[in-house]
């Protein structure tokens, strides 16, 4: 980092605002070193002020963060106070890039301010909670400690609050400064070009040969996607969090491009409810700041069971299909595999506004797999006739070919041109644009 700009300082030396350049980008860079101390009313000004002044400059938010919880002697005023910021930042959600760091703890209300973040990296031995250990152990009469509550590996394999896990505050710093290399400064510009020396038109090789012969066989769906983007690498967002799908961002040609892709190492790929919260926030995330979406596909479809409707199945898939059918970014499809009922609509389908459509010759597109299609159509058949069934049911609808005929796939390409193909695509869409509907505001199902 080198020359700042001071906004503003907290009354002592925990809190700062300031214009720095980090890894070459200007950032507003917000630092609260209150590990030993709660948020003040002046702290809670600082932010606010940092806040307001990056979405009026147009710079992306970058905060390193402890407080813990608000200072009483302030009494109810650093309560309105931190209130206060946390509308500053809701006011800047969507304009600038909101990244934060937590190095230490972040608790109470204030820690909802990490709520309002697009990225959050937690340090290693750092904890967030809005009613800490005591106040849990009172109500439910079951102890726990500050790291099982709402420490690092708790946010990031339960919560999904963590996007990364850092070994140190530098660490953390880098890793923001990484994400943000794939995103503009504010809503009004495209991502930068990352430089490269890839060629577009270099063949995949790997990707080509990773699908297993057999149907059901599971794969990492992230070996793929090294192997089409630039120099193999691809910067994953939440990896211990619903593993069942994937997100991050890679580079084709340069470009920045936000990947959502169904695992089938996890659940068989299966959309589950934190999978489809995942899903819906990045799918957000990166139409926001025109960041182009690939998305790959390999489900069999929702994960059944009563418990996931009980909580809300219906509420949360809709969430994915909410978030693709209102973004305005180029969109690309790929069908690696499977595509069956609902989860075909929710995974950028064609007719939710998806550009482009491609599939692998291996694609299975259909409202269910040959098993589930037999048992229903042909309840009395026997276990030879079944088989028999099945195979001419696999024949004649689980490829690409009839959906290609009905318009659902664009093209059915080579696996071995993933990446030339898809650096075409978003070639050819690099000049969309669409025109908002004027209203208020969506109401998404939250």
């Amino acid at each position: 980092m080198v020359a700042s700009v001071s906004i503003r300082s907290g009354s002592g030396s925990g809190s700062s605002a300031r214009v720095e350049e980090l890894h070459g980008r200007k950032v507003m860079l917000l630092r609260l070193d209150l590990s030993t101390a709660g948020l003040s009313t002046t702290d809670a000004e600082t932010m606010t002020a940092g806040f307001s002044t990056a979405t009026k400059k147009r710079l992306p938010i970058v905060g390193v963060l402890t407080m813990n919880g608000v200072a009483l002697d302030d009494g109810f005023e650093a309560v309105v106070a931190w209130g206060q910021a946390a509308r500053a930042l809701s006011a800047a959600s969507g304009v600038v890039p909101i990244l934060f760091a937590v190095d230490g703890p972040v608790v109470a209300g204030p820690s909802l301010l990490l709520g309002l973040a697009d990225v959050v990296v937690f340090v290693e031995g750092a904890h967030a909670y809005v009613s800490g250990p005591a106040m849990v152990e009172s109500y439910t009469g079951v102890p726990i400690t500050k790291e099982a509550l709402g420490g690092a590996g708790s946010h990031s394999r339960s919560s999904g609050l963590a996007a990364m896990v850092a070994p140190s505050r530098d660490a953390a710093v880098d890793a923001l400064s990484d994400v943000l290399a794939h995103l503009p400064d504010h809503v009004d510009e495209l991502p930068p070009q990352i430089p490269t020396d890839d060629p577009v038109d270099r063949e995949t090789n790997v990707a080509a040969t990773t699908i297993p012969d057999h149907q059901t066989g599971a794969y990492d769906v992230r070996s793929i996607v090294a192997d089409f983007a630039d120099d193999g690498e691809f910067l994953e967002l939440r990896a211990t969090w619903a593993p069942n799908l994937v997100t991050g961002f890679c580079c084709i040609g340069g470009r920045s491009i936000g990947v959502v892709a169904n695992q089938s190492q996890a659940l068989a790929g299966s959309i589950d409810i934190p999978a489809s919260h995942k899903g819906a926030r990045f799918v957000s995330l990166c139409d926001a700041f025109n960041v182009p979406l690939l998305t790959l596909v390999d489900t069999s479809g929702f994960l059944p069971g009563k418990d996931l409707e009980w909580r809300g199945m219906i509420r949360h898939g809709a969430q994915l299909a909410f978030t693709y059918a209102r973004a305005t970014v180029p969109r690309v499809g790929l069908t690696l595999r499977k595509s069956y009922g609902g989860a075909y609509i929710v995974m950028d389908s064609r007719f939710m506004g998806n550009d482009l459509m491609l599939a692998w010759p291996s694609a299975e597109v259909a409202v269910m797999g040959a098993k589930g299609a037999v048992e229903i159509l042909h309840r009395e058949a026997g276990p030879e006739e079944r088989e028999q069934l099945e195979s001419e049911y696999e024949a004649r609808y689980l490829t690409p070919y009839p959906t290609a005929e009905r318009g659902s796939i664009s093209a059915v390409i080579d696996p071995v041109e993933t990446r030339r193909v898809l650096g075409a695509c978003f070639d050819l869409l690099a000049t969309k644009r669409e025109r908002l509907r004027p209203r208020k505001h969506d109401n998404m199902p939250l």
